[in-house]
C-alpha cells in the first residue's frame, strides 16, 4: 500500500493492529523516500501509523537489506504508479507472486544481471483482469503438517498455490522423510497451481538453510513443530527476521517447544531444536500469533499430547476455519481426507 500510495498525489495515513504496529517500516519508507515519496513517522520511531503524501516520483536502483516480498513488491507498486523505472537487488530471492501478476498483465518487467528490472511504463499498461487466486500455501501447511504427523491415512488439499519461491516447505519435508506429492498441476494466471497429497511419515532432523529460508519463513514455526517430532537435531540458520513477525517468533517458538518437553534454543539468529519421542504436554503462549497458535494445535494432535493455547481467536487473521477443519481431518481416521486451498 505505501508503494501505491507513493505514486498518488494525495496524503494518507496508515496504521494498524498492535501485531502490524510493532514491525520495523524503514526497510520500506528509506527507498520510498528516495524515490520521492513524503514520509512521516506519525508515532516516532521505526514503526506504524506513518503519514505519505506521494506525487511526481524518480527512478530507483536499489539493494535490499533482506530478502522481503513486501519491499520489493513496494518498490516495484511505486515504479508502476509513479511511471518511472526501477531496479532491485536482493541477497537472497524472495517471494515473486508480484512479478508474475505483472508479467501476466504484459508490464515490461525482467531479470537483468540477476537484479529484477520494471522498465518506466504509462497507465495504460495495465489492463483489466480477471484471476482465479489459489489457495494459501502458507496455510497448507499446517494441514499437511496433521496428515504428516497423524497415525494413518491420506489428506487431498487441493487447489493450492506451488510457485517455487513459496515451496521450501515442502522441499524440507521431503528432506526430512515425508513426500508431499503434487497432483493436477496446472497454470493460473501466471502462477502454478496443484493439489497436493500427504500421508504420515518418519521424520528425521535437517538443517534449514540461511538460502532456504526467504521460501518458508512463514513456515518455520510448523517446521520447528515438525522437527521436535522427528529423530535428531534440526537447525534453521539466520532466521533472525522471525524476531520481527506479529511477536519474536524466534525466541516463542523455543520458548514455547520447551514449555512442552521438547529441547529448543535460540542461539543468535539460528534455531536449534532436538526431536522428542514423549508426548507434548504443557501451556503454550501464542503472544496473539495466528501461525503460533496454528502450529502448535497442530503439535496437540501428536497421540498423548496435551497442548494449552493461551489463546485461539488470533488464527481468524488468516483461517478463520482452522480449527474446524483441524477437526475435520482428524475424524477421518484411517480414510482419505479432502479440503479444498
Amino acid at each position: 500500500m505505501l508503494g501505491i500510495l507513493a505514486g498518488q498525489r494525495f496524503a494518507a495515513t496508515l496504521t494498524g493492529d498492535a501485531s502490524l504496529r510493532r514491525r520495523p517500516m524503514r526497510r520500506v519508507t528509506e527507498p520510498l523516500r528516495a524515490m520521492g515519496a513524503e514520509i512521516t513517522e506519525e508515532g516516532g520511531g521505526d514503526s506504524l501509523p506513518l503519514a505519505i503524501r506521494g506525487g511526481r516520483l524518480r527512478s530507483l536502483a536499489y539493494t535490499t537489506p533482506v530478502a522481503s516480498a513486501q519491499i520489493k513488491s513496494a518498490l516495484l507498486l511505486a515504479g508502476l504508479t509513479g511511471h518511472v523505472g526501477v531496479t532491485i537487488r536482493e541477497p537472497y530471492r524472495s517471494r515473486d507472486h508480484t512479478e508474475r501478476l505483472l508479467v501476466h498483465l504484459g508490464v515490461g518487467l525482467h531479470e537483468r544481471n540477476g537484479a529484477i528490472v520494471l522498465e518506466p511504463s504509462s497507465p495504460s499498461n495495465l489492463p483489466s483482469f480477471r484471476l482465479a487466486v489459489p489457495g494459501d500455501a502458507s496455510s497448507a501447511a499446517f494441514l499437511l503438517a496433521a496428515a504428516v504427523l497423524a497415525e494413518g491415512g491420506e489428506l487431498l488439499v487441493e487447489n493450492v498455490g506451488v510457485n517455487p519461491t513459496r515451496t521450501g516447505f515442502l522441499v524440507v519435508l521431503e528432506r526430512m522423510g515425508a513426500h508431499v506429492e503434487r497432483v493436477n498441476l496446472r497454470d493460473e494466471g501466471g502462477e502454478p497451481v496443484a493439489d497436493l497429497v500427504a500421508r504420515p511419515a518418519a521424520l528425521s532432523g535437517t538443517e534449514v538453510t540461511a538460502a532456504e529460508v526467504p521460501t518458508l519463513v512463514d513456515e518455520v514455526p510448523i517446521l520447528a513443530v515438525l522437527a521436535s517430532r522427528a529423530q535428531g537435531e534440526t537447525v534453521f540458520r539466520d532466521v533472525g527476521e522471525l524476531r520481527v513477525k506479529e511477536s519474536n517468533r524466534l525466541e516463542l517458538i523455543a520458548a514455547n517447544l520447551r514449555a512442552v518437553g521438547v529441547e529448543a534454543e535460540a542461539r543468535g539468529n539460528d534455531l536449534h531444536v532436538c526431536g522428542a519421542a514423549r508426548p507434548p504436554r504443557g501451556p503454550v503462549a501464542t503472544a496473539r500469533d495466528h501461525r503460533l497458535a496454528m502450529a502448535f494445535a497442530v503439535l496437540g494432535t501428536t497421540p498423548g499430547a496435551a497442548v494449552r493455547l493461551s489463546e485461539r481467536a488470533s488464527v481468524a487473521i488468516s483461517y478463520p476455519r482452522f480449527f474446524s477443519d483441524l477437526r475435520r481431518i482428524g475424524e477421518g481416521g484411517g480414510g482419505r481426507g479432502k479440503r479444498d486451498g
